[in-house]
């Protein structure tokens, strides 16, 4: 506890100070702004003199230096534990999970939208499709496959898949209708669609090896089809088999016959995908050979194989496609 000192107590320095000195007049707002600025009596620039700045200065340099080499030393860390051609975590490790989802090119410029509209005898409205699909495939086209990655491009098939380093070509230029110099069909109300699956490091598709035992729920064309294929050559067993037909009764009149090239499936010589150099995703035109003008149709396209799991409502296996010719 202060005692305060009685004025008899203090010393003649203290009563001198008490009484005769002198006291800072008060000043103006503006003058007291450019005092905390500079002060010239104190040699302070705001409200720091040099030694304090110079103080604080190598302190935050020193702090953020530590700090830097210390992330520095975390990220070299991190980096050294991960390889740069295959993901720490992998199929059902991952958050991707072993179930491929089931894409279709072109895409509608609405991200939520899955409706492929235009006028067939008005070419300005089935351009956009058009370009779409070219700027997709361009990774395809031969001309594009020669230098880099090319180069360790194979021819593959069935009794030849791709040797040690390799990946198997996806030759888009002999599917008949689906090629960008027939305008992939659009101009003649007929389009072609684009199924791909979706790239899962290591995923290997386990095949339906009988043609006697089918799953139920698979179409009965494409069981013919199957039957009819491998009765011939049992090589095409070892195929991810793709199925399109209208989800609806209306839909399934109105969508006329199909026509998949080259192929009712994506190969097993593509699989699995380990982050080759060169490698192109196995796709599948879809050509829709007569569907009915002035109909919305809806379309629901199915990977089959028995690691793919269906959810229609999840959209696990299947893609929904919907198609308005005018």
């Amino acid at each position: 506890m202060t005692v305060k000192k009685r004025v008899s107590d203090l010393t003649s320095l203290e009563r001198f100070n008490m009484y005769y000195k002198e006291q800072e007049p008060s000043l103006p707002t503006n003058e007291r702004v450019r005092r905390f600025i500079w002060n010239p009596k104190t040699k302070e620039f705001c409200g720091r003199t040099g030694s304090s700045w110079s103080k604080i200065a190598l302190f935050y340099f020193i702090f953020y230096a530590a700090l830097a080499i210390l992330v520095a030393i975390c990220m070299w860390t991190f980096l050294q534990l991960l390889d740069p051609r295959q993901p720490m975590w992998q199929l059902d490790k991952s958050i991707i999970g072993t179930n491929p989802g089931l894409g279709f090119r072109p895409l509608p410029p609405e991200v939520m939208s899955s409706v492929i509209w235009y006028k067939g005898n008005d070419p300005g409205s089935h351009q956009f499709w058009v370009k779409e699909l070219s700027k997709f495939l361009k990774a395809y086209k031969r001309d594009d496959k020669k230098a880099g990655a090319g180069q360790n491009i194979h021819n593959c098939d069935f009794q030849h898949p791709p040797p040690a380093g390799k990946v198997c070509d996806v030759d888009i230029s002999t599917w008949g209708p689906c090629v960008e110099g027939n305008h992939f069909a659009y101009h003649k109300s007929t389009p072609c669609v684009f199924l791909k699956l979706n790239k899962i490091f290591a995923w290997k598709p386990h095949f339906y090896n009988s043609s006697d035992t089918l799953p139920t729920a698979m179409p009965e064309d494409l069981k013919n089809h199957i039957r009819n294929l491998t009765a011939h050559d049992k090589n095409y067993l070892n195929m991810v088999w793709v199925s399109c037909e209208g989800e609806n009764p209306a839909d399934r009149e109105n969508i006329g016959p199909i026509q998949y090239l080259p192929n009712r499936g994506f190969p097993g010589y593509y699989f699995p995908y380990t982050n080759q150099e060169g490698y192109l995703s196995p796709l599948v035109a879809v050509h829709l050979q007569r569907p009915k003008t002035g109909m919305l149709i809806n379309i629901e396209c199915r990977a089959w194989a028995h690691n793919i799991m269906y959810d229609r409502h999840e959209g696990m296996g299947t893609v929904h496609i919907e198609i308005m010719i005018e």
